[in-house]
């Protein structure tokens, strides 16, 4: 059941009649010589964290290390409960829990990194807003997961999570490919629109710099991940509605991979350029002073 690329991937689906989730399953039982009862509670663990990190920071702010973050998820989750917000109920929930999680990273507690801890927000935020507004069980969810978890790997053999290597578009841009992915299966969709959602994805996030102020995971990250959150559903949308994606997933992630290694230094997570290099953001970095 192994597969290397988005193509053997969807070559899978169509021989096995089954779901990017399944083959995901399958795999990690051949290949991690393990059970689907004990991939299973992996799962389940890696769930809960996520509904816990997401949830958490609603209640009571949570500091970050650095400073720079901390209470943005109460503030969204009070504006929603006014009646005041703009983007409707599933968005908005989605960039709170996004916002949440990464309060929690920041503030050196417990999250699942997916694929890294600095883009950890986006698909808990999608999946668990989706479980909130269709009423979707946590089984659902957990074959999200395992979709989700398909399409992250594929990005970590063909290309990169990191972005000290090609930037916050592989960073927040693979997150969000992953939960797109994972949002149009949840939603009935095919192993194709999932990986064409992944590809739109990419394609709108595509050339994304890293650029932590003070080289902390804290700001800009935190409003990224709700942008990726946001992303990743108007990819979902549109495979979901049909409209095609004319670059296959493969070629969108090699093209994300070259224009990532060629991004300048100062653009790849080391706080020399982009918002990190503002004269604000110099005044709010303890290593510049």
């Amino acid at each position: 059941m192994d597969f290397r690329s988005g193509s053997e991937l969807l070559a899978l689906c169509r021989q096995e009649d089954c779901p990017i989730s399944q083959v995901m399953r399958r795999r990690e039982c051949v290949l991690g010589e393990t059970t689907p009862d004990q991939i299973q509670r992996r799962m389940i663990r890696a769930l809960e964290i996520m509904k816990q990190s997401a949830t958490t920071p609603l209640r009571t702010a949570q500091p970050s290390m650095g400073g720079l973050i901390g209470g943005e998820a109460r503030l969204l989750y009070q504006h929603a409960a006014q009646r005041q917000d703009l983007c409707g109920p599933m968005l908005q929930r989605a960039i709170t829990y996004a916002m949440a999680v990464l309060e929690v990273n920041a503030s050196m507690g417990l999250i699942v990194a997916a694929p890294t801890a600095g883009s950890s927000g986006v698909v808990p935020a999608l999946l668990l807003s989706l479980q909130d507004h269709y009423g979707l069980s946590d089984q659902q969810l957990l074959d999200g997961l395992f979709n989700a978890g398909a399409v992250g790997y594929l990005a970590m053999r063909n290309a990169t999570v990191a972005g000290a290597v090609g930037g916050c578009q592989a960073e927040v841009g693979v997150a969000a490919a992953m939960a797109a992915s994972a949002a149009v299966e949840l939603m009935g969709g095919k192993p194709e629109q999932c990986l064409d959602a992944a590809s739109t994805v990419l394609m709108n996030m595509m050339g994304l710099v890293c650029d932590p102020v003070g080289g902390l995971v804290e700001y800009p990250c935190q409003s990224r991940n709700a942008a990726g959150v946001a992303n990743a559903l108007v990819a979902a949308e549109l495979a979901l509605s049909g409209v095609p994606q004319l670059i296959p997933f493969d070629e969108m992630l090699a093209a994300m991979y070259q224009l990532g290694r060629r991004l300048p230094a100062e653009l790849r997570e080391t706080a020399l350029g982009g918002c990190a290099a503002t004269p604000t953001a110099c005044t709010r970095c303890v290593s510049c002073g």
